[in-house]
């Protein structure tokens, strides 16, 4: 495939997440199926896309239900002349190569204290390292955050390179899913 062939165009409704956070407002976008089949994987994918004609990269989410969704920050969205609800025209294309993911800072620290499990997770892939991160962030308790970290670095200093028992779509365990959104 090319990569005018991995490229997909399509019109969305720009959504607005019923729980915002504490942050500036933002929306988000679920991707057609036929879209997000095109991509190289249904777990965390990086994309250049654009916005009306406004360009941005940004981390796909997986939705749980083989496709995916994406986030758009109020600054896009005042670029791109966007709000809620309105459609948007979205162009997105998988990246060449994936970036290396932002290591929370209790993992890091974790890999710090622990230089066999740091050695086995510089000598992993950088989509490993996405999937390990996904895994630990996708806690819902701070106990079980903690766990997961503790439990990454034992992996890892045992040589395990990829975090078994976890589904990166979210499909199987249900437990990834998009952001409900306000009606």
């Amino acid at each position: 495939m090319t990569g005018e062939d991995k490229k997909s165009c399509f019109d969305a409704r720009l959504l607005c997440p019923r729980k915002q956070g504490d942050g500036e407002p933002w929306a988000f976008v679920i991707l057609p199926g036929e879209v997000s089949a095109k991509l190289p994987r249904r777990g965390r994918t990086s994309v250049d896309a654009t916005l009306n004609g406004h360009a941005f990269r940004v981390l796909l989410e997986p939705d749980g239900r083989k496709s995916h969704w994406l986030r758009i920050d109020q600054p896009l969205m005042e670029a791109s002349g966007t709000t809620f609800g309105d459609v948007a025209r979205l162009e997105i294309s998988p990246v060449a190569r994936e970036p290396e993911p932002e290591v929370p800072e209790d993992l890091r620290e974790a890999l710090q204290a622990a230089p066999e499990a740091r050695a086995v997770w510089e000598a992993t892939t950088t989509l490993a390292r996405v999937d390990w991160i996904h895994w630990i962030t996708t806690a819902k308790q701070a106990k079980t955050r903690a766990k997961r970290i503790d439990d990454a670095c034992d992996m890892l200093a045992s040589g395990k390179k990829r975090v078994c028992c976890f589904d990166p779509s979210g499909f199987y365990s249900k437990a990834i899913r998009a952001p409900e959104a306000v009606n």
